[in-house]
């Protein structure tokens, strides 16, 4: 199995910086690609950013030029530095990471950490 644990929310006011952590633990042998998405009430899970093993990243239109996702893969942990916060961005944000088990190769979960930015 994997845990993933996310900190670094919070509230911020617009115009803002957070920057969110995600660190993986567990048993596993290998994690392939990582990421962030996000949920707001009214609003479908939204991915916000990916980056593989390799490090290539994808980010959603509505963040490019914002955002940039990170990953230590030493310490097994992706980063995504929020910059130019907008009151739309707010949202749990929860990481994910496709890893191989014993069981298998699978996507994992974090719980999430709450972002808020006021206008």
């Amino acid at each position: 199995q994997v845990q993933l644990v996310e900190s670094g929310g919070g509230l911020v006011q617009a115009g803002g910086s957070l920057k969110l952590s995600c660190a993986a633990s567990g048993s596993f042998s290998w994690i392939n690609a990582m990421g962030w998405y996000r949920h707001s009430p009214g609003k479908q899970r939204e991915l916000v950013a990916t980056i593989t093993s390799g490090g290539s990243t994808n980010y959603a239109d509505s963040v490019k030029g914002r955002f940039a996702i990170s990953r230590d893969n030493a310490k097994n942990t992706v980063y995504l530095q929020m910059n130019s916060l907008k009151p739309e961005d707010t949202a749990v944000y929860s990481c994910s990471c496709n890893a191989r088990t014993l069981s298998g190769l699978r996507d994992y979960w974090g719980q999430g950490t709450q972002v808020t930015v006021s206008s």
